[in-house]
């Protein structure tokens, strides 16, 4: 392996950690339109605490695609074609929940104003639970030859492990909407949200020690980086312990961070379980691996000085749209925001 191929395996791997934290308290925003909010008047000022940011923060998702696709080729073309009927749901629901945001502002009748809450709900709860299923069905090793064609079956894509990692990505992504939404509101809603994910907190414990247990029985994650994994699910447990902590002294901020940082530690647990592979094979001689993925030294040297020219532009852009952000409150009593 070369340094640009290690490279262009670390920034895929942070670009899909950055959707997932970004991303992840959109989801959760979404399904706390259901969970949390009391009325349709409610629910509508929720998805306001979002509203400047949530389709800026689909870039991750699109920008890692695209950067898998010209770094990574044949790694994009096995997990895509193995994968397809699960990323085209993954897609239906991405394209409900984006619709919903433009289509619920110019609704006219409170059957309107409902259906596109409804579908922004279904949107952000399926989202984050099929994307964690990929991750994990394919973590354990899937039918693929010698060429790098995938028979992702049923069997393949639903059993324990893909179900409790979906399950597990999207309840961290519901309790990360809801310390999001602790920093956006104030008095009595951030009271509620702070509340509801430090009861919700006590379900996360049993699901991560379940997850653990079938990642250690059902993948090589612990035969092949044994320190590491070990020392990445110990840091999440760590993490979701601050965050309930956090939650229950009502100190938002830091339970922000924890929920978020536990996510990205997932992708890192992920990408880094698969290293030096990128796809594996039930048959580890189909591995498909870093080196005889990748694309030619040239395009990667090429794309290493486009990222190096955009990625701090992109980046600021990003941090400045956050920041001049960070002030605003939506006030849930009576529909206004507060700076």
């Amino acid at each position: 392996m070369t340094f640009l191929q290690i490279l262009w395996f670390v920034v895929i791997g942070i670009l899909f950690a950055g959707f997932i934290f970004f991303e992840g308290f959109d989801f959760g925003i979404g399904m706390a339109t259901r969970f949390f909010a009391v009325d349709d008047q409610e629910r509508q000022q929720v998805l306001r605490s979002v509203a400047p940011h949530w389709d800026g923060n689909e870039v991750w998702l699109i920008t890692a695609g695209g950067a898998m696709f010209a770094s990574f080729p044949l790694w994009y073309a096995s997990l895509f074609s193995g994968y397809y009927i699960l990323l085209f749901l993954i897609l239906i629901a991405l394209i409900f929940r984006g619709v919903s945001f433009e289509f619920g502002v110019h609704a006219q009748t409170k059957f309107e104003r409902s259906t596109w809450l409804w579908a922004n709900f279904i949107g952000c709860l399926f989202a984050p639970f099929l994307l964690g299923m990929m991750l994990t069905s394919m973590i354990q090793g899937v039918p693929m030859d010698a060429q790098g064609n995938v028979w992702a079956g049923f069997g393949v894509v639903v059993n324990w492990l893909s179900v409790v990692g979906g399950l597990a990505v999207t309840y961290l992504c519901f309790i990360h909407g809801l310390n999001y939404l602790s920093l956006k509101t104030k008095n009595d809603l951030h009271a509620r949200a702070m509340n509801m994910a430090d009861k919700l907190y006590w379900l996360v414990y049993p699901v991560l020690v379940l997850f653990a247990l079938l990642a250690i029985f059902q993948t090589d994650f612990f035969a092949r980086h044994a320190i590491s994994s070990s020392v990445i699910l110990v840091v999440i447990v760590l993490l979701t312990v601050w965050g309930h902590i956090s939650a229950r002294f009502g100190h938002s901020g830091h339970a922000f961070l924890a929920s978020g940082l536990s996510l990205i530690l997932i992708m890192a647990f992920i990408f880094n379980g698969i290293f030096p592979r990128v796809m594996i094979a039930t048959q580890s001689k189909n591995d498909l691996l870093i080196h005889n993925a990748s694309a030619s030294p040239l395009t990667l040297a090429i794309m290493t000085g486009v990222l190096l020219v955009l990625l701090p532009i992109v980046l600021i852009y990003f941090a400045w749209s956050y920041w001049i952000q960070r002030r605003t409150k939506v006030d849930l009593a009576n529909g206004s925001e507060t700076y």
